[in-house]
This record gives C-alpha cells, structure tokens and sequence, in this order.
C-alpha cells in the first residue's frame, strides 16, 4: 500500500501525522478471508465503518451515522459510534463473518474509536 506524503504538501501537521500513523499500522495490518478487516473513517459530525477483505478487495459489510435510522438517534456522538459499532457486528455476522482485524487508521483508540469497538464486541466480533 502506498500511501505518499509528498502529494500531499499542504496539509495539516495534525493530517499528516494521522497519515504517517495510519500507514505505520496498515504495513503491518492485513484483511483476510477469515479474520477481515475492519476500517473505521471519522470525521468531525460522523463515523463509519467498514469490514473489508484486503485479498478479493471487496466490502462485506458497512455501517455509518449518516444512515437514515442512526440519524434520528437521540444522543452524543459516542453514543452513535456505539450504536454504529453494534450494528456493523450484526451485518457482519449476517454476512459470516465471526473475528476481525481493527484498522483505526491512524486515529487514537479513545472516545468515538473506542466506543465504536466495545459496540461491535457487544455485537458479537471478536478482535
């Protein structure tokens, strides 16, 4: 995976460190047929998550706070990470899938990222 930072010259110190992070943890995080790979994306107002197998290149599952029904969710951003978190488990089960890798991407296991993760063990994943 190749990921540059010399395209990318003006971008924040805060963007590129997440950047440098998240490829010191995807050269050594892999997706597999048994154990996929699950990707979270935050942003500012979101969250979302993928479980994606690295060796087809294609998304099993998905969840996002940008759905119509997490939309109406009444509560904090974390408690919607947690929601988003116990309902990507349940597709991910649904497609068969039991264990999973967790790819943060760069962002610090805390807060959101966090409380994504505990609902998707609630769910029924194990990492």
């Amino acid at each position: 995976m190749a990921i540059s930072l010399k395209n990318r010259k003006h971008t924040a110190a805060r963007t590129a460190s997440r950047l440098r992070r998240q490829m010191r943890g995807r050269k050594k995080l892999s997706g597999t047929t048994e154990r996929p790979r699950l990707v979270v994306t935050r942003s500012s107002k979101h969250i979302s998550v993928q479980v994606v197998d690295d060796l087809v290149g294609k998304t099993l599952a998905s969840a996002s706070s940008m759905e119509t029904d997490l939309r109406t969710y009444e509560g904090d951003k974390t408690a919607k990470a947690k929601k988003v978190g116990e309902l990507v488990a349940e597709r991910a089960k649904a497609a068969g899938v039991e264990g999973v890798v967790f790819d943060r991407a760069g962002n610090k296991y805390h807060g959101r990222i966090a409380a994504l993760a505990d609902g998707a063990r609630e769910g029924g994943l194990t990492f």
